[in-house]
């Protein structure tokens, strides 16, 4: 068992809540599990018995709880998972999965799904320019990123090469 997990808070009322979220995420990346449903085993104020409460889950490893707490709080830009791709092919299929059904994209490689919950698709490629030993290089980069939504791996490419 992990000593931290990420416990991320759902509101039933938008797209279902923790468990649509948490089965959507875990088709979407690989090393990933839904590990446990836990439902209420009593009516409570605001639900049923068998309403789903928490859902246990592992996303690229990182072990997750999505709590359904309802809809006084909300995801925030304070938070994100930044997941690192190696392609332009993989870079669009997380953007477009997450950017779906009401997500949107909000810059420099940010966007938002459409339960609230903010991710950064990161190619390595754009990590390594923002790396790069030539501070000229670390600038151009910089600069195509700055006019990006989602990343144009082979924009931040030439960029880096001096050729954009």
């Amino acid at each position: 068992m992990s000593k931290i997990t990420a416990c991320l808070w759902f509101d039933t009322a938008l797209e279902g809540g923790a468990e649509p979220a948490a089965r959507f995420y875990t088709d979407l990346f690989p090393d990933s599990s839904l590990d446990a449903v836990h439902r209420s085993p009593a009516d409570y104020p605001g639900g049923k018995k068998g309403d789903v409460l928490m859902v246990a889950f592992t996303l690229m490893g990182v072990s997750c709880t999505g709590l359904n707490g309802g809809g006084q709080t909300r995801h925030s830009e304070a938070f994100s998972f930044q997941i690192a791709t190696e392609t332009q092919e993989e870079t669009d299929r997380y953007w477009d999965a997450l950017t779906a059904g009401g997500g949107q994209g909000i810059a420099c490689s940010w966007c938002k799904d459409r339960w609230g919950l903010r991710w950064q698709i990161v190619p390595r490629a754009l990590s390594e320019g923002m790396s790069d030993p030539d501070p000229d290089a670390r600038a151009r980069v910089f600069a195509a990123m700055q006019t990006m939504v989602k990343i144009d791996i082979a924009a931040i490419e030439a960029a880096r090469r001096g050729e954009a």
